[in-house]
C-alpha cells in the first residue's frame, strides 16, 4: 500500500510540505523539562507539580528560544479518582498561559496517563503557566492532582508541521441537558486524543487538513453493539473541521468547513482564538456548531498524523490508555448488556472478551462498497462454532474502502492461543447482490485487552495478501497465511 508521502506527493507542493514531517514524528515528541535547557525549557520547570482542592494555583515559568505554537507536554494522575465509579470519575485542572485560558486537562485516573495539550502561539522569552485545580468542574472529592514529566514543545514558522498546528480547532465542552448540562464532558463523552490528515484539494498547489477528535463514547448515534462490529470500538471518532492551505501554508479565506449536527458539513463562520476556530461538541452524538455556551475548554494537541495505511483505531493503539477509558465508561453507564458474554447474541458483554481486528480492503468496481460488506470471522482451536464480526446482520458489515477496524466477540477466557484461524467474508448489503468483488490486502493488527483494558500485543498481522471475495467465493482465510489454500468457499448469499 501506498505510504503517507506517496499518497500526499500528488497533492501538490503544500501537502509534500506538510506532511514531510510524518515520517520524524518520534521527532516532535516532547522531551520532559527536566532533560531540556534552561534557554528551551526553563531552569525552574519541576520534575511533578501537584495542585490541591482550594489551595493555591501551582505556577512554572519556562522560556521559549523559538516563537511559534507552543504544546505542554504531561503525566497526571489524581489518587483516588476512577472513570469507573459514579460521581468519582475525574479531577479537571485548568491550564493557564501567562493569563489566557488553554485548557481543561480531565484526569480520570490514579494510575499516570500521558497527555498532550496545545497552548496556542507563543513568542520568544518568558512565560507562565498557571495550573489551577478546577473545584467546580472536577467530579472527584480526591482533591490532588499530579503532573510530572512536564515539557513543552515549539512548532515554530519553519517547521513543516506549523500550518497544521497553527489552525488547529480549539473544542468547548458539551452542554446537552439530556446528558448533563454543563461540565458533563467531566464524566461522559470526554474528548480523549485528536489528529489530522492531509488531503487533496481541487487546486492542486494547496492542500486540506482535516482534523478529527475521540471522545471516550457517545451518549446518542449508534448502538453499541453497532459500534463494535462497524468499528471495532465503543469511543466515537469524528472529524471536527478542515480547512484549505495555500502553497504558502496560509489559510484559503472562507475555506474553514465543521461537522455540524446530522454529520453535515458546514462553513466555518465563528470565532477564532487567534488563528485557532472555536467549536463547541454540541449533540449528544458529538457534532459541531460554532456557538460556545460552555466553559470548558479542551486545547488537545493535533500534531499525530494518522497514516495512510492504518484505521482511525491506530490512535488507541498508539495511545493505549484510551482502550482503558472506553471500557471504564461503559461499565459504568450500564452499557454492557450481558454478564456473563454470550457471543451467540450481539449484546456487548465485557470487553474483554473481543478480539480487536484491523483490515484493508477495496471494492471493485469503485463507488459499490455501499452495497457490499466485509465480515471477520474467528475459529477457535477445538471449537467447531464459527465467530463473526456483524452477528449475521449484513448491515452491521464494514462496508468502507481502505483500512477499518472491528470486533469479534469469542467466549470468556479465549486467549490469542486458542484462535486456530482468522477468515474475511464477503457480505451483501440490502436486498439485492451488486456483484462487487472485494479484495482484502492486509490484516493489520489483532490483539486482546488484558485485565486491566489494556491492549496486549497483535498476535496476526498480514501484509499484501490480496484475496479476492466474489459472489461465487465469498470466503478465505487470511491469517495463519500459510492454509490460505483452505480458503472455503460459501455461498454467503
Amino acid at each position: 500500500m501506498r505510504s503517507v508521502h506517496m499518497t500526499v506527493r500528488r497533492q501538490g507542493t503544500a501537502a509534500v510540505a506538510l506532511v514531510a514531517w510524518a515520517a520524524s514524528v518520534a521527532a516532535m515528541n516532547v522531551t520532559p523539562a527536566s532533560a531540556g535547557s534552561p534557554r528551551d525549557t526553563g531552569a525552574a520547570v519541576p520534575t511533578v507539580v501537584k495542585v490541591h482542592s482550594g489551595g493555591p494555583d501551582a505556577t512554572i515559568v519556562f522560556h521559549r528560544s523559538r516563537s511559534g505554537e507552543a504544546f505542554l507536554h504531561a503525566t497526571v494522575s489524581a489518587q483516588g479518582v476512577s472513570w469507573a465509579e459514579p460521581k468519582n470519575e475525574s479531577a479537571v485542572v485548568s491550564a493557564y498561559v501567562d493569563g489566557h485560558y488553554a485548557t481543561d486537562i480531565v484526569i480520570m485516573s490514579s494510575g499516570p496517563v500521558t497527555r498532550q495539550f496545545a497552548l496556542g502561539s507563543l513568542g520568544v522569552g518568558r512565560h507562565t503557566l498557571r495550573l489551577h485545580y478546577a473545584v467546580h468542574r472536577s467530579r472527584s472529592l480526591a482533591g490532588v492532582a499530579k503532573l510530572e514529566d512536564i515539557g513543552f514543545r515549539t512548532v515554530p514558522s519553519t517547521s513543516p508541521a506549523y500550518a497544521a498546528a497553527r489552525y488547529a480547532p480549539v473544542l468547548y465542552g458539551r452542554n446537552v441537558k439530556v446528558s448533563g448540562g454543563r461540565f458533563q464532558n467531566n464524566h461522559t463523552d470526554t474528548p480523549l486524543v485528536a489528529w489530522h490528515q492531509v488531503l487533496p484539494a481541487a487546486n492542486p498547489r494547496h492542500s486540506v487538513i482535516e482534523y478529527s477528535v475521540m471522545w471516550s463514547n457517545e451518549d446518542g448515534g449508534t448502538s453499541s453493539p453497532a459500534l463494535m462490529a462497524q468499528w471495532g470500538r465503543t469511543t466515537d471518532i469524528e472529524w471536527v473541521y478542515r480547512v484549505e492551505i495555500n502553497a504558502k501554508g496560509k489559510r484559503v479565506p472562507g475555506s474553514g468547513m465543521f461537522q455540524a449536527a446530522l454529520h453535515q458539513t458546514k462553513t466555518f463562520n465563528g470565532r477564532y482564538d487567534g488563528t485557532h476556530p472555536l467549536l463547541e461538541t454540541c449533540t449528544s452524538n458529538n457534532n459541531m456548531c460554532a456557538k460556545i455556551d460552555d466553559p470548558m475548554r479542551f486545547a488537545l494537541s493535533t500534531r499525530d498524523v494518522l497514516p495512510a495505511d492504518q484505521p482511525r483505531e491506530h490512535e488507541m493503539d498508539i495511545h493505549p490508555w484510551t482502550y482503558q477509558v472506553m471500557a471504564r465508561e461503559m461499565v459504568r453507564e450500564h452499557k454492557i448488556a450481558e454478564s456473563p458474554g454470550d457471543p451467540s447474541t450481539p449484546a456487548v458483554s465485557d470487553q474483554r472478551n473481543y478480539v480487536y481486528v484491523a483490515v484493508d480492503h477495496v471494492t471493485d468496481p469503485p463507488g459499490s462498497a455501499a452495497g457490499v460488506g466485509l465480515a471477520v470471522d474467528v475459529e477457535l482451536q477445538g471449537d467447531p462454532t464459527t465467530y463473526t464480526s456483524n452477528h449475521a446482520i449484513p448491515a452491521w458489515s464494514i462496508n468502507r474502502n481502505g483500512p477499518a477496524a472491528t470486533t469479534v466477540e469469542l467466549p470468556v477466557g479465549t486467549t490469542a492461543a486458542d484462535v486456530a484461524a482468522i477468515s474475511v467474508r464477503r457480505v451483501p448489503i440490502g436486498t439485492t447482490d451488486n456483484g462487487a468483488s472485494l479484495t482484502v490486502t492486509d490484516l493489520d493488527r489483532a490483539l486482546f485487552l488484558g485485565s486491566g483494558y489494556q491492549p496486549r500485543p497483535s498476535f496476526a498481522q498480514v501484509h499484501g495478501s490480496d484475496i479476492v471475495l466474489t459472489p461465487d467465493a465469498p470466503t478465505a482465510q487470511i491469517w495463519p497465511a500459510s492454509q490460505r489454500s483452505l480458503a472455503r468457499q460459501v455461498n454467503d448469499r
